[in-house]
């Protein structure tokens, strides 16, 4: 009787001892998950506040280019309003942000073309320094996506796989969304004055 009562003792401390680290590996997948987003809306808010001073130095030369300088700015509020909580990382989601994301990036570059059309713009320091930032925040940018993608691949394997599947299903953890090429990446973009 001693020897099936420890038997059945250790068993469940065997099962418990199992569910407590799985639950532990999922919470730490989750979190890095949520630490690489963070990082991925840090360099997006970088890009965000450099826009200002890019946008103003171009204004001193390019006053006729409303139309460019309303669409940063509309893209760059609609961003700004758009917030996507950690805990709600669906496909769907990051489709809309990266969207939002790609319509600024879309108008930066029309921006970008304008000053070509600016010898002086193009020669002045302020906006060569500003272009540099802005380059080196894009670079950023596919960086940490590309970094939020592998947390979340990790994270959703992690919670695919048996038996962490299981523990995820009873403990509600569910997959994050990835980042994806926009439709149009394989287009060269079309610059026009």
């Amino acid at each position: 009787m001693k020897k099936g009562l420890l038997i059945v003792i250790a068993v469940i401390a065997v099962v418990v001892i199992w569910a407590v680290t799985g639950y532990n590996r999922l919470v730490s997948g989750e979190e890095n998950v949520k630490s690489a987003w963070s990082q991925v809306e840090n360099v997006y808010q970088r890009r965000l506040d450099l826009i200002p001073n890019l946008e103003a130095t171009v204004k001193g030369y390019a006053e006729h280019e409303q139309e460019t300088f309303k669409s940063i700015t509309e893209s760059r509020s609609k961003i700004q309003q758009l917030s996507i909580d950690p805990d709600q990382l669906t496909e769907e989601n990051i489709a809309a942000y990266q969207k939002a994301q790609g319509e600024l990036g879309a108008a930066l570059g029309r921006l970008i073309a304008i000053s070509e059309a600016y010898p002086d713009l193009k020669a002045s320091s302020n906006f060569s320094e500003m272009q540099a930032e802005l380059a080196g925040t894009e670079n950023r940018i596919a960086t940490e996506r590309r970094k939020y993608n592998e947390a979340a691949r990790a994270y959703n394997t992690m919670i695919r796989r048996f038996p962490g599947n299981l523990l995820a299903s009873v403990f509600g953890f569910g997959q994050k969304g990835y980042f994806e090429a926009d439709d149009n990446a394989a287009k060269a973009p079309k610059v026009e004055f």
